[in-house]
């Protein structure tokens, strides 16, 4: 009987191997396409711009600073693979009035032809304490990273389904899969993204349009640089448990997963655990994708509660120190 189990779940197992490609969204192609990268100046979406047109796409780079985008556009077209490639740039605030960013991605279509991708990476992050943080930093947070990445995408949309394909990218964070201390306006703004990209995905699969998340972990940009000057001890301490990756490997990741219609993408080991530990009810691109997440969940599950069990010894430790600290000061 044993045997006869064992027999059974292999061979279940490769005819889920042998079917899944069967219902995996076809890969799209890069060399010709158009693609459209938000907070393209600097950072993963520079990479990721980078990345694309490496594979003969077109690209229209839209972020806030004029001379960032021309000297990003310099950059980009170093890797120039034939001569008819084109980088176009637009300087606009995508989170602030929709009409202005829907005028400007009707420009870029009319000049490079409909947008084959969008990937949404305008973003920027705040950290700190709760009661610290700037009320007026919630609401601008939530502008720039999630309405930022509404306006766009709703831009595009309506093309996308008269053509029947298309792939839109939200860069959400690793923190958009889990709360962090330090993360309180910055975290519900990625995970927000994930609702948006689960309700989207189920409109628009029909159309043959994929959607893809994108987790990126610590990554060595600007950005990350900036925030490390703001982040709160305890910030500090929980993000030494992981390691710091580089732009060009996350950008490569991302775009491999938009290619292919992946809805989830995540970087390294860490990632992998967080995507299977999260996944919840969101999509799933192959039947083996949705079998790892089944066969892992337990067991990711019992790793996930020792590094909880580790960041709240991190918190209360920090916390007894300080009030440590208070108290000789006082008594001082």
């Amino acid at each position: 009987l044993l045997l006869l189990a064992a027999a059974f779940i292999v061979a279940f197992v490769l005819l889920l191997y042998m079917v899944s490609p069967l219902i995996s969204p076809k890969p799209l192609k890069l060399p010709g396409a158009h693609v459209v990268v938000t907070g393209g100046s600097s950072g993963i979406g520079k990479c990721i711009a980078i990345e694309c047109y490496k594979q003969g796409a077109f690209i229209t780079l839209i972020a806030r600073d004029e001379n960032k985008l021309l000297q990003t556009k310099k950059e980009i077209e170093k890797y120039c693979v034939n001569d008819k490639q084109v980088v176009l740039c637009i300087s606009v605030d995508v989170s602030k009035d929709y009409e202005q960013v829907e005028n400007v991605l009707k420009q870029a279509q009319e000049k490079l032809g409909p947008v084959d991708m969008l990937v949404n990476c305008a973003g920027t992050s705040v950290t700190g304490k709760f009661e610290d943080i700037e009320v007026n930093s919630f609401e601008r947070l939530m502008a720039v990273n999630y309405l930022g990445s509404v306006y766009p995408s709703r831009a595009v949309i309506a093309t996308m389904k008269e053509r029947r394909m298309g792939r839109i990218v939200f860069v959400s964070s690793q923190a958009g899969q889990l709360g962090l201390f330090g993360y309180t306006a910055y975290s519900p703004t990625k995970f927000a993204l994930r609702g948006l990209a689960e309700a989207l995905q189920m409109e628009v699969k029909p159309y043959n349009i994929y959607v893809t998340v994108a987790y990126p972990p610590d990554t060595d940009t600007p950005g990350f640089a900036e925030e490390s000057k703001t982040k709160p001890l305890e910030t500090k301490l929980i993000s030494e448990t992981s390691s710091v990756c580089q732009a060009e490997q996350v950008a490569r990741v991302i775009v491999k997963d938009a290619i292919q219609g992946n809805f989830n993408s995540s970087v390294g080991s860490d990632g992998y655990m967080l995507s299977i530990l999260t996944s919840g009810m969101s999509p799933v691109t192959s039947i083996t994708e949705g079998l790892q997440q089944v066969v892992c969940m337990g067991i990711f599950r019992i790793i996930g509660l020792f590094y909880l069990g580790s960041f709240d010894s991190i918190v209360r430790r920090c916390m007894m120190q300080r009030e440590k600290s208070e108290s000789a000061d006082k008594t001082e």
